[in-house]
C-alpha cells in the first residue's frame, strides 16, 4: 500500500506528503491511529506533495501521522438490498439496522449517459397536486426545482409527491438529504414508515452538522443509487434533493478552504462547472428514467442570486413558492404566475390542458393587476366585467388549494390526491362561472370540484335549519 505522513491540518484541509507515488485526484486516503480519518485528494500541489478536504472530522490528526492511499475512490453500495434503508455518505447503514447483504460498491463519480442514449421523447409526470398538474406540469425524466425561501413548505411538498408516488408509479424513490437537519430526517423516515412506502425507497442523509466534503458528494452517491436502478434494474427513479443550495454552498466552503479566490457574491469561481456535473447525470434513457424535483433555498428571496440562476438553468419546471400566499393560508404555497414549465406547449399536454391553463394564467394575471385599484378605491368601483375576473380569480385560487396526507395531523383535513382529468375538470367548470353564486369558503382545501357542491349543499341545509328555529326560539322566549 502507498503510503504517506501528514504534513499540515487546517481545519478539514490536510496536506500530506508521498515519497513513492502521487495519488491522483479524488482518490480516498485514510488516517488516524484507526484509519477513521476519510480524506478525498483535491489537488496535487507539487512532486511530492497533494492536497485534501476531510471528509469526518480530524480531530486527533497530527503531523507525521501515517496515511494510506486507498488507490480507488469514494463508493456507495447498490443493488435490491438497499431498499427501504437509510445511508450516509460512506454507505453505512444509519437506521439502526445490521449492514445490508448481497450489495455491489460502485464509485460516486459516474459520467453522465451519452447523447445517443438518451430519450428524446416528452411524457408528463402526474403528482395528484392540483396546482402542479395543471400549471406547472412536470416532465418525466426531467429536473424540476421548488424554489423559496425558509419556512414556506418546500420539504412538506417534496414529501407530499413521494407519498403520491408510491400510489402512481410503481418505481423507486431515492431521498437525499444535503445539509438537513436530523429532526427533518428522523420524521420523513417515520412518516414513510407509517405511508407504507418505505419498501420503494432508500434514503441518503449528509447532515447539516458534517462537513463541508461529506454534503458535497452525498449527492453524487445518490445519483450512482438512481443510475444502478435505472440502467441496471430498467426501473424509473424519482430522485428528491433537500437541499440543491446546501451542495451548492459546501462546494462554496470547499473553495475557500482551498484557497481559490471567490467569484461573484462570494461563490466558488467553478460554481457552473460543480453544479452540471450533478445535474447533467440526472436523465431519461432508453432504459429507464430518472425524474428529479429538488429543493432550492432562494438567499433573503433574491431570485437574482447565483446559485437560483445557475439551478435554474438546468431545470425543465419551476415551482416556485410564495411567502405571500403562504401567509394568506393558500396552500401549497405555489405563486402560479412566476412558476413555470417546458411542458405546458399542445404537442406535449393535450389542446384542452393548454388551453385550461392559459385561461388560468391570465385570469389570475388579470385579477394580480386589480389589486392595486380595489385596494385604494375598493371592490365596488371595479366594471362589472372586472368584477367577474375578481370573482373567477378568487374561486380558482381556493380551488387550486389542497389538503396534504402529510399535513393531516396538523390540519386535521384528510388529504386528498386529484387526476389531472379532475383537476382540469374543476378549473374549466369555475372558468365557465359555473360556480359563481357559490362562497369562495365551499371551494377552499377540497380534492375533486364535486366536494365543492356537497360542500355547499349541507352548508345551505344547516343555514335553512338554523332559520326555522329562529322564530320558534323568540316566540318561546316572548
Amino acid at each position: 500500500m502507498n503510503k504517506g505522513k501528514v504534513t499540515a491540518v487546517r481545519g478539514s484541509v490536510v496536506d500530506i506528503r508521498f515519497e513513492a507515488e502521487l495519488p491522483s485526484i479524488r482518490t480516498i486516503l485514510l488516517a488516524g491511529e484507526h484509519e477513521d480519518i476519510v480524506i478525498e485528494v483535491l489537488s496535487q500541489l507539487d512532486a511530492l506533495h497533494v492536497r485534501g478536504i476531510a471528509l469526518t472530522p480530524t480531530q486527533g490528526l497530527a503531523r507525521d501521522m501515517p496515511v494510506n492511499d486507498t488507490g480507488d475512490s469514494l463508493k456507495t453500495p447498490v443493488g435490491d438490498a438497499i431498499l427501504s434503508r437509510m445511508f450516509d455518505v460512506f454507505g453505512n447503514p444509519i437506521d439502526r439496522r445490521p449492514a445490508p447483504d448481497k450489495i455491489e460498491w460502485r464509485s460516486v463519480h459516474q459520467s453522465p449517459p451519452p447523447l445517443a442514449r438518451r430519450s428524446t421523447h416528452s411524457e408528463i409526470f402526474e403528482t395528484g397536486i392540483k396546482i402542479i398538474d395543471v400549471l406547472v406540469p412536470l416532465e418525466r425524466g426531467g429536473k424540476a426545482g421548488l424554489f423559496g425561501g425558509a419556512g414556506v413548505g418546500k420539504t412538506v411538498l417534496l414529501s407530499e409527491i413521494i407519498h403520491n408516488m408510491a400510489g402512481f408509479h410503481q418505481g423507486v424513490s431515492i431521498f437525499c438529504g444535503i445539509g438537513e437537519r436530523c429532526r427533518e430526517g428522523e420524521e420523513l423516515y417515520r412518516e414513510m414508515n407509517a405511508a407504507g412506502v418505505l419498501d420503494n425507497m432508500v434514503m441518503l442523509f449528509g447532515q447539516m452538522n458534517e462537513l463541508p466534503g461529506c454534503r458535497f458528494r452525498v449527492g453524487h452517491a445518490a445519483l450512482t443509487m438512481a443510475e444502478y436502478f435505472r440502467d441496471d434494474e430498467h426501473r424509473d427513479v424519482l430522485l428528491l434533493m433537500d437541499n440543491i443550495f446546501r451542495y451548492i454552498q459546501a462546494g462554496s466552503e470547499i473553495s475557500g478552504l482551498m484557497g481559490m479566490m471567490p467569484s461573484r457574491l462570494g461563490y466558488q469561481p467553478t460554481l457552473g462547472t460543480e453544479l452540471s456535473e450533478l445535474e447533467e447525470r440526472i436523465a431519461s434513457t432508453d432504459s429507464g428514467a430518472i425524474t428529479s424535483i429538488q429543493a432550492v433555498y432562494v438567499p433573503a428571496d433574491d431570485f437574482t442570486d447565483p446559485a437560483a440562476v445557475h439551478t435554474f438553468s438546468h431545470l425543465s419546471a419551476s415551482i416556485v413558492l410564495s411567502r405571500k400566499r403562504a401567509s394568506e393560508g393558500l396552500y401549497p404555497a405555489i405563486d402560479p404566475l412566476q412558476s413555470s414549465s417546458k411542458m405546458i406547449t399542445p404537442s406535449i399536454v393535450s389542446q384542452r390542458h393548454y388551453q385550461i391553463a392559459q385561461d388560468v394564467r391570465r385570469t389570475l394575471s388579470e385579477y394580480e393587476d386589480l389589486k392595486d385599484i380595489i385596494a385604494m378605491l375598493g371592490l365596488e368601483q371595479l366594471s362589472r366585467q372586472d368584477r367577474n375576473i375578481v370573482f373567477r380569480a378568487r374561486r380558482l385560487e381556493r380551488f387550486l388549494t389542497q389538503p396534504f396526507y402529510t399535513t393531516e395531523k396538523f390540519s386535521g383535513l384528510p388529504g386528498k390526491s386529484v387526476s389531472l382529468d379532475h383537476a382540469l375538470d374543476g378549473c374549466e367548470r369555475i372558468l365557465n362561472d359555473e360556480f359563481k353564486d357559490y362562497p369562495e369558503s365551499a371551494l377552499y382545501m377540497i380534492g375533486t370540484i364535486d366536494e365543492a357542491i356537497t360542500r355547499n349543499k349541507s352548508a345551505s341545509s344547516v343555514s335553512k335549519q338554523s332559520a326555522t328555529l329562529q322564530p320558534s326560539s323568540e316566540a318561546a322566549h316572548g
